[in-house]
């Protein structure tokens, strides 16, 4: 499960860089059509860059801290969402997905340590 978690992350994350960057482009598009807000739109934009650099970074830390990672990625998938809806569309499933895997791998971790320290004693 950590290993999808790290694949699902690195790859939501990098869907949602694109996702930011097709933001970018419509709001430099609206300003110069002339739309109302098209700005806000350019910082949703970094919002939505910076969830995905959470992302990514839940991804690569998958294997060695799950639960961290897990957080991470759920956080990113979410918060990406809010920013820029649509263009979170891709992103957005393939990191709650893989936040949440990450996060059942860490509770399986977490069992068997628990299990391991019983029969040893």
């Amino acid at each position: 499960m950590k290993i999808a978690a790290l694949i699902l992350g690195l790859i939501g994350g990098i869907a949602g860089i694109f996702g930011a960057i097709f933001a970018f482009g419509v709001s430099g598009v609206g300003t110069v059509v002339g739309a109302e807000d098209a700005g806000s739109l350019a910082g949703n934009g970094i919002a939505a860059l910076i969830a995905s650099l959470l992302g990514i970074v839940g991804g690569a830390i998958a294997i060695a801290k799950p639960k961290i990672a897990g957080i991470f990625m759920i956080i990113a998938g979410v918060g990406g969402l809010i920013a820029v809806f649509v263009a979170y569309i891709i992103a957005a499933p393939l990191l709650v997905i893989g936040g949440i895997l990450a996060l059942v791998a860490s509770k399986k971790q977490q069992i068997t340590k628990t299990t391991e320290q019983t029969t040893n004693n």
